[in-house]
């Protein structure tokens, strides 16, 4: 007689086997190239992770753009960049387009290369050679020439500030020949040369003022310059009040301890202007914003910053996360607080990583949902559900925090569904957000065991959808793509669209792949 222990009768569907192994070495399933392309390109940012250094990310990534069609890089770089608001992998693919077709390089390049800071990042990757190119070539050149030529004087002066290169190697590299007089003065003045202040435009003109102004004691008001021309001056309270009147939202949320060195918010009414700034609904949305970007603000701002900016920047988060849906069923939300998603969200960066971890994001989208819908569980894991009572009603912020420090132990993607399946659970809509690498619950053959516990809970809740949201860099799942199952990668406010689409059953099979094929290469 058989062992029926090793030959049990499988109820339902055949799973598919797990062929390929994570970075913890337990069985996986591998995405198609394409969407190993998009989850790479929407969730890495070219550093090193817990499981990934940079270089096998830019590898990685390389290879993909190599092999799946030119016009699905192009797109995935236009995606990344205006829905995943991602910088260096929109660059990249946009960089190995100059090698590989300059016409659609020509097609995507200025919705990729949005702002000066991105015009830097892809001369950068295509001078680096990591593309197979150490030149920028006739049309790329010609690409760089247009973006210099058309850039208003405001947008100049912003792509001034940051070096490696700076704007003023790219000037020297592509040799502009401007037809306007202030933009060749500009660039001039750029370089080093010798130029008629006359003929500089009129916020240069300013700032050249202002700085012989302050070198004399008699400076008054600021220049609309990039408040980093500015540092190296001598500028009283009231100077930077004014900065901080005038600055971006992005720039006043990024230098708000700043502001309270320098006594702005000593000066009467300054904390709230400021506040009113940060939460004005408009000025979040034209920003375009993450909210773990806000997070990051909220958990770096120290002491001296005022209770009423906190508070701006609790109310900025509830306006960023507006588009979260509401979802209609049974709701739960499992946010992986495994001690792998203790690294810095964006890798270690240097002096620039992150302070906002990996679980600090699963936690934000599992406090955003429950704030949306106040009836979903939240069931946090590592190698077993975490017990922890959560207010429907605290602020996304207040949950997010106490979600985020209960981080530790192995990862079991598994747990939070074995448990609702011990519990006979009603589920429509199951959203799992982790870095995909289980191992605690790995299986030496056939399925994973996510998938096996996805299917036992199906036969109760045959409309039940799972979506795997993974926030770090990953060609792997633990549980297959279907027409029930949405892998999707980011940690932008794009996810919670595509989440809601699914959920309303508006993505088709081919799921995220498909949104981003929808993208069109059409001049806007």
């Amino acid at each position: 007689m058989v062992n029926t222990q090793l030959f049990q009768t499988l109820k339902g569907a055949l799973l598919p086997a797990a062929k390929v192994l994570n970075a913890e070495q337990a069985p996986a399933y591998a995405f198609s190239p394409r969407h190993q392309l998009a989850q790479l390109a929407a969730t890495g940012c070219l550093s090193q992770t817990f499981y990934a250094n940079a270089e096998d990310q830019l590898d990685m990534v390389t290879a993909l753009a190599q092999e799946v069609d030119a016009a699905f890089v192009a797109k995935t770089a236009i995606y990344a960049r205006q829905s995943g608001h991602m910088k260096d992998m929109p660059a990249l693919l946009a960089a190995g387009l100059a090698v590989r077709d300059v016409a659609l390089l020509n097609q995507v390049f200025s919705r990729v290369v949005d702002n000066g800071k991105m015009l830097r990042n892809f001369v950068q990757i295509l001078r680096s050679g990591a593309v197979g190119r150490k030149s920028l070539g006739t049309r790329p050149k010609k690409l760089v020439q247009h973006w210099l030529l058309t850039a208003t004087e405001k947008q100049l002066l912003n792509a001034a500030v940051g070096n490696t290169p700076s704007l003023a190697d790219v000037v020297k590299m592509v040799h502009p020949k401007p037809s306007e007089a202030w933009r060749a003065a500009w660039f001039a003045w750029l370089i080093g040369k010798p130029v008629d202040e006359a003929a500089l435009p009129p916020i240069t003109q300013s700032f050249e003022r202002f700085k012989r102004e302050s070198a004399q004691g008699v400076a008054t008001d600021v220049p609309e310059v990039p408040f980093q021309m500015l540092t190296a001056l001598e500028l009283s309270s009231a100077q930077w009040a004014q900065i901080a009147r005038t600055g971006s939202w992005q720039m006043v949320r990024q230098n708000l301890n700043t502001f309270a060195r320098h006594g702005v918010f000593d000066i009467e009414g300054m904390a709230e202007v400021v506040a009113a700034k940060l939460s004005d609904p408009q000025a979040v949305a034209k920003a375009r914003v993450m909210p773990y970007q806000l997070m990051a603000a909220f958990k770096a701002t120290g002491e001296a910053v005022p209770q009423v900016v906190r508070d701006a920047l609790q109310d900025a988060m509830e306006v960023a996360l507006n588009n979260v849906p509401s979802f209609e069923g049974r709701v739960v939300v499992c946010p992986d607080v495994s001690g792998s998603m203790s690294s810095a969200v964006t890798g270690h960066r240097g002096s620039a990583t992150s302070s906002v971890r990996c679980i600090d994001v699963a936690a934000l989208v599992a406090a955003a949902v429950l704030r949306k819908n106040p009836q979903a569980r939240v069931l946090p894991f590592e190698q077993d559900v975490v017990k922890l009572s959560l207010n429907a009603r605290d602020s996304v912020m207040t949950n997010a925090q106490a979600l985020a420090k209960i981080g530790g132990g192995g990862t079991n993607c598994s747990a939070p569904l074995a448990m609702l399946n011990r519990e006979r659970a009603s589920v429509d809509l199951l959203v799992l957000v982790s870095d995909n690498e289980s191992w605690v619950d790995a299986n030496r053959r056939g399925a994973t065991q996510t998938l096996r516990e996805w299917e036992v809970l199906k036969k109760r809740n045959p409309n039940a959808r799972l979506v795997c949201i993974d926030i770090q860099p990953t060609v792997t799942t633990q549980a297959a793509e279907r027409h029930d199952i949405l892998n999707v990668g980011g940690f932008s406010d794009a996810v919670f669209t595509m989440v809601a689409n699914f959920a309303d059953g508006k993505i088709e099979a081919e799921h995220w792949v498909g949104e981003i094929e929808k993208v069109s290469l059409a001049a806007q």
